[in-house]
């Protein structure tokens, strides 16, 4: 195409001495360089594979012409990737790295899925399916950690939150209030064998994610999933500390597990305010006479008039709060809890230690964009949820090779940015596949370690 026809291509063209023509013509380039990067994640954690086994083949050999491998790759990697909906397929279809990730040919290969053939993917799967693809991604994360820390690690650290998000548009009517997604986000903790002092390992991998109807059953649901994960948890390690929320199905089930120690937020009421009243009279005084945030803790046995069937071990802590120009505030705070130590140790050692929880939580939410509940089936929408699930697994291998790097707590945002999002030609011969990054690529000997 000549110049002359192209006018309407110019951008800026009185910046520079000569105009520019910006067209996009390149067929053997990809914005996505890196993404063979989650290639390599997933080879080593055989994720994709695990997953796409739990699926059941149902179409007509005949008219097949992506398999469920390809399919769940090509979804999982979009998401790692930033494309959290199907309606980007179109255009990346030809996309030689796209291809390559799935297995097939970067040039001469068929292109990949349409949106349509994403969608009835993405609606095929019935429970038991997606029950089996949730097992098998816990299975893939504890087995992962498992062997990375060599027999080391003494305790899990769950964190259960759910979340609510409501629904969007014309979805199945029992569940068009609101949607809850449990996420179970762990601690990995180990003794070095090298020194009597204790390391705190962060490997927080998303481990299950579960969606379910309406926040009014969330009980129910939490203990479930407990039920499904403890034992699978306590296969790699022998102890697990929990916390959630503090339901009577789910304190009733954790009471029933050997070896696990839980720690869990308790709503405030009546009851619970006038047993802790002398000690808030006490940090009142505290805080009137020094002017500043005070808190005492304590502990005594509670039960409910009719949920619980017996007395549990109630901390608490009473504190008032002060900031500028505002006036003084009553903070108390409960939790419920089956440990001995004392109440200040649990609450600020162990309770308040979920702060890093929950911001992979929220990376979770937010990086990979994971409250777009489009679909119109509620089971396609939960496949949705673990196939982010899996793009999430990947993206924190990515993180956990970087461990001695300056991008060793960097979110999955700034290492999708960094690493992923690389503009790259691709040179395919009968021996090999050559992929030509930019020479002045800041970051490369960070991206050689990640291989």
């Amino acid at each position: 195409m000549t110049e002359h026809t192209t006018t309407e291509c110019l951008l800026f063209p009185d910046i520079f001495e000569r105009p520019v023509i910006a067209k996009f013509d390149q067929r053997q380039g990809s914005s996505d360089g890196g993404a063979i990067l989650l290639k390599a994640a997933d080879r080593r954690l055989g994720l994709t594979s695990a997953l796409a086994a739990c699926l059941r083949e149902e179409r007509q050999p005949g008219k097949i012409l992506h398999e469920m491998e390809e399919l769940l790759t090509q979804r999982v990697m979009g998401m790692a990737l930033g494309y959290e909906d199907a309606n980007d397929a179109a255009r990346l279809a030809c996309d030689p790295v796209h291809k390559l990730l799935v297995g097939r040919d970067p040039i001469d290969g068929e292109d990949l899925a349409s949106q349509p053939t994403l969608s009835r993917f993405e609606n095929a799967p019935d429970r038991q399916e997606l029950l089996r693809m949730s097992e098998a991604l816990a299975d893939c994360v504890i087995a992962r950690h498992r062997k990375r820390l060599h027999g080391r690690a003494r305790r899990i650290t769950i964190d259960l939150d759910p979340t609510d998000d409501p629904t969007h548009g014309q979805q199945q009517s029992p569940f068009s209030i609101a949607t809850t997604i449990a996420t179970v986000i762990c601690r990995w903790s180990a003794f070095s064998p090298s020194t009597t002092r204790r390391n705190s390992i962060w490997l927080p991998p998303c481990c299950a994610r579960v969606m379910f109807p309406a926040p009014a059953v969330r009980s129910a649901f939490c203990a479930a999933c407990f039920g499904v994960w403890i034992p699978r948890f306590r296969s790699a390690l022998p102890r697990a500390l929990g916390w959630g929320f503090a339901a009577p199905e789910v304190l009733e089930f954790l009471d029933r597990q050997p070896r696990v120690e839980y720690v869990v937020n308790l709503a405030s009421n009546a009851v619970l305010d006038r047993l802790a009243e002398p000690a808030m009279r006490a940090v009142r005084r505290l805080s009137k006479k020094s002017g500043e945030t005070e808190h005492v803790y304590g502990e005594f046995r509670y039960k409910t008039k009719k949920t619980w069937k017996y007395e549990r071990r109630i901390l608490y802590k009473a504190e008032v709060t002060r900031h500028p120009n505002r006036d003084p505030k009553d903070n108390p705070r409960f939790v419920v809890t089956n440990m001995k130590q004392s109440p200040r140790w649990l609450y600020e050692k162990v309770y308040c230690q979920r702060g890093d929880l929950e911001n992979r939580i929220k990376e979770l939410h937010y990086g990979m964009e994971n409250w777009t509940h489009s679909c119109t089936s509620f089971w396609a929408n939960q496949f949705r949820v673990l196939m982010t699930a899996a793009a999430y697994v990947l993206m924190q291998e990515l993180r956990l090779r970087l461990a001695r790097t300056e991008c060793a707590r960097a979110q999955v945002s700034i290492l999708r940015q960094r690493f992923l999002k690389l503009g790259v030609q691709v040179v395919a011969t009968v021996r090999r596949v050559v992929l030509h990054l930019p020479q002045a690529f800041p970051i490369a000997i960070a991206f050689i370690v990640l291989l």
